[in-house]
């Protein structure tokens, strides 16, 4: 069935997920040119309207992704046991050497997955090396519209490398190694910023709602005059900005040893933090730092499984949702976290919560989860018309197949979807009012074709790439060593499992 956004459709009989009811109520929604007009029981519709049967499903709004990295794509399943540090050390092995072709290709990978596991909509922080291209930022955007995927774009930079980064690293390095790493030194500063510039002033994508940003990827990567340059792009083009902020240990301690307060304080000194800014992971912001976040109306990206997978520890998500903060949930990126499935990061948001206190009146509810998947990541990515199954909101609608096991039976409709679907029960993806995965298939592209492409990048990739798998293997027994030890020094707040009883939580 091809349903296009143009003219009338009427969705019919389809259980509409509502966290305010245990079980979804039968529901019709008439969509008019991509836009839901009327939601409700037995609805009248013009003539010539495309009726559609949805009896045995229940509809959600798209779940959106609030922080990934389509250049991950490519690099899926190519490691274990790597912190964040170590991630970044492998970065030119496992990202480098990209084709334009390539670009695409990666991000195409990351974008089918998303809207096959109900995604309808992501924040995508995607790499270019040595400078972000206009031409690789139009591959990357290429790559959602076809799929028929809404994003937002942002070029991901800094003007440091993580061995310039975090003090000591680059000393601890034998000589023979410190030559090898000054030769990965990124482009100065002004080329970047104006390299983005360029971007943003020819970006042609917003009317297919792939919208573009800035990145500034990590702020002790950045000096204070490129973060400044990044916040006056983001303002002058009216995008939003979005960096990792307290992913890890290390850039906590960094950030205090290297500015005398938190990286969150540092930037917000520099007018970085504003309602449009996003922080990445957030994981080691403390109080004050979630209290400036909601007063200047920004957000956090949680990734709980990427958290767990880097070793990076546990967010505060209670703490802050009681605050105030607006929370969004991503997957980060395929090469780190492994997949793109929100509805595995729903529930390790879910469960993350549960683990950090016996008193079960301090968890996140499945009800507070669903709304940061949907509305939460809406607001993170700056969407004010996606989030919600409900008028004048766009017709992003996942369609789940009531007859697969994580819905038999079916007791408590948002809590399944929390914490029982995994994506196998989805069946039919809408977004604008287009059925762009019907009946377990894409109808935009040809999977087959996208997985042949990719096992023939991933061969050339792998033997291209083989000088830099070369140079991590030299470089990650250093990094391993030097960071762990780094983070073994004290912070004011605790996040790894095994420090609980001093969290504060």
């Amino acid at each position: 069935m091809a349903v296009t956004k143009a003219g009338f459709t009427l969705i019919r009989g389809a259980g509409l997920a509502d966290a305010a009811l245990r079980r979804a109520q039968p529901a019709d929604v008439l969509i008019q040119d991509g836009v839901i007009r009327e939601v409700g029981a037995n609805l009248s519709a013009p003539e010539g309207t495309t009726v559609f049967d949805a009896s045995g499903m229940v509809i959600h709004p798209g779940l959106i992704n609030a922080h990934t990295h389509g250049h991950g794509g490519l690099a899926r399943g190519q490691v274990d046991r790597i912190s964040l540090e170590m991630l970044l050390a492998a970065g030119p092995w496992m990202s480098g050497g990209r084709q334009l072709a390539d670009k695409k290709l990666s991000t195409m990978i990351c974008a089918a997955e998303m809207v096959a596991k109900g995604c309808t909509a992501a924040y995508d922080l995607t790499y270019e090396f040595p400078l972000p291209t206009r031409e690789g930022m139009d591959a990357m955007a290429e790559a959602y519209a076809e799929v028929g995927m809404r994003a937002v774009v942002a070029p991901m930079v800094a003007d440091r490398t993580v061995y310039e980064a975090i003090p000591g690293l680059f000393d601890a390095l034998p000589a023979g190694l410190q030559k090898d790493v000054e030769a990965l030194r990124l482009r100065p500063a002004d080329e970047t910023l104006a390299a983005i510039d360029g971007i943003l002033k020819h970006w042609c994508w917003n009317s297919a709602d792939v919208r573009a940003a800035v990145a500034p990827t990590i702020p002790h990567h950045c000096t204070d005059a490129f973060m400044c340059g990044c916040r006056d792009l983001a303002r002058n083009h009216g995008v939003g900005l979005h960096s990792h902020v307290g992913e890890s240990k290390v850039q906590a301690l960094v950030g205090m040893k290297r500015y005398g307060r938190t990286l969150l304080s540092h930037m917000d000194t520099l007018g970085l933090v504003d309602e449009n800014f996003t922080a990445a992971h957030a994981v080691w912001l403390d109080d004050d730092d979630l209290k400036l976040l909601r007063d200047r109306g920004g957000s956090a990206a949680h990734n709980p499984g990427s958290n767990m997978r880097l070793g990076n520890g546990m967010f505060r998500l209670r703490r802050a949702m009681d605050l105030g903060v607006n929370i969004g949930i991503g997957t980060d990126g395929v090469n780190c976290s492994d997949n793109g499935n929100m509805y595995e990061a729903m529930r390790y948001a879910s469960m993350v919560s549960k683990v950090q206190s016996p008193d079960p009146r301090t968890w996140a509810s499945v009800e507070e989860v669903y709304h940061a998947a949907t509305a939460g990541s809406a607001r993170a990515l700056g969407f004010k018309d996606i989030g919600a199954i409900a008028p004048g909101m766009k017709a992003d609608i996942v369609f789940i197949d009531l007859h697969s096991t994580s819905w038999i039976p079916h007791n408590w409709t948002v809590n399944q979807i929390v914490h029982a679907e995994d994506a196998t029960g989805v069946r039919h993806v809408m977004i604008g009012g287009e059925f762009v995965y019907f009946d377990r298939r894409h109808t935009r592209i040809d999977i087959v074709k996208l997985a042949t492409d990719a096992e023939a990048a991933r061969e050339r990739l792998e033997a291209a790439a083989a000088p830099m798998r070369a140079l991590y293997e030299r470089l990650e027994p250093v990094v391993a060593s030097f960071c762990p030890g780094l983070a073994a020094q004290p912070y004011h707040l605790s996040r790894y499992l095994c420090e609980v009883p001093n969290s504060g939580v």
